[in-house]
């Protein structure tokens, strides 16, 4: 490849991972708009109180709004870090698949952008919902393309693996990968509530280790939560806090279980690295989502909170795009 070219490819791969760094600043955004419920603050969309988004002055910026604002500037950015993304794969990729997932990416940013909108006018929380999951995928999908463009995915083509171990390791880190994201929009969904945490007590709940949700059990807890100012819950807000709870723990196991696998296996220094980030910020994320309950979802914990999840679900995609394309080397 000529020394241009080379040169080019650099500057391209780290556009791609510029791209998915702004992406995760785009999610910790929408994050501290939802954790300090000023999603509303700016009432309007795609205007901001009548001004043309990127005209909005900076004077106005206090308040609710300045978070509101700013994650819509993040995301025009991001949009247009897509757009310029898609058109240099397009110009310079040669296999077809990274130039469709590009075109992917712009289809998803759109729709994401679309949806952001709705949720202002609309009023609705489930859209809420359904903007922050389609952040996490986009991520995902950055995330991706990012890998596939890298010059050891390349040389896996012509590797020797064991494909009989490298099967195992690509369902573990795929099954981990989708566990991640059910727990990423279990999370969204606690969120978009707009209320208390349901269970302020970890690693009971509400003084059990299995809560109870009877009637006379749920008019207890919220008398005692009336009396300091707490919104009232019901059953369906304790057991989806509690679901969020167990499928933590899977996530756990399963992180454990692929770092032990990828190491038995002794093949690829790179997702043995990656396997022990796993399981380090797995724990950093257990941390947090203890902290966030005991803290009654402090803004910046759970967007803290919610930036390392997302960081999780990344080293999910990549070490699923990894294993899935050690598979197609060996099959071929």
């Amino acid at each position: 490849m000529p020394e241009g070219s080379i040169s080019s490819s650099r500057w391209l791969n780290r556009f791609i991972w510029f791209t998915a760094f702004a992406t995760l600043l785009l999610i910790c955004s929408g994050g501290m708009v939802t954790s300090k419920n000023v999603g509303l603050a700016v009432p309007d969309w795609p205007t901001t109180f009548g001004y043309n988004m990127f005209m909005f002055p900076v004077s106005k910026w206090i308040g609710g709004v300045l978070f509101e604002h700013t994650h819509r500037l993040i995301a025009s950015t991001v949009g247009f870090l897509t757009l310029i993304l898609a058109f240099w794969l397009w110009r310079v990729e040669d296999r077809q698949t990274v130039r469709i997932l590009g075109l992917l990416a712009v289809a998803g940013v759109i729709l994401q952008g679309i949806l952001g909108g709705l949720r202002v006018t609309m009023l609705k929380d489930q859209i809420g919902i359904f903007h922050a999951c389609l952040a996490q995928a986009f991520l995902g999908l950055i995330v991706w393309i990012g890998v596939m463009r890298t010059t050891f995915w390349r040389s896996l083509a012509n590797a020797q693996f064991d494909v009989t171990k490298f099967r195992a390791i690509r369902s573990i880190a795929m099954a981990t990968t989708v566990a991640i994201y059910v727990q990423l929009a279990l999370g969204a969904t606690m969120r978009h509530q707009h209320k208390d945490l349901a269970i302020l007590d970890f690693p009971t709940a509400n003084g059990a280790w299995i809560p109870d949700t009877s009637a006379a059990a749920l008019a207890k807890i919220n008398a005692w939560r009336d009396a300091r100012a707490l919104s009232d819950v019901d059953a369906f807000q304790i057991w989806l806090q509690m679901a969020h709870r167990s499928v933590a723990v899977l996530i756990g196991v399963a992180v454990i279980l692929f770092c032990i696998r990828v190491w038995k296996a002794r093949q690829l220094v790179v997702i043995r690295r990656l396997s022990i980030l796993w399981v380090v910020f797995f724990f950093v994320q257990f941390t947090l989502g203890a902290s966030t309950i005991w803290s009654n979802k402090a803004a910046d914990i759970a967007t803290a909170h919610v930036a390392v999840g997302a960081i999780m679900l990344s080293f999910g995609v990549s070490a699923w795009a990894i294993g899935s394309r050690v598979l197609q080397a060996g099959n071929q």
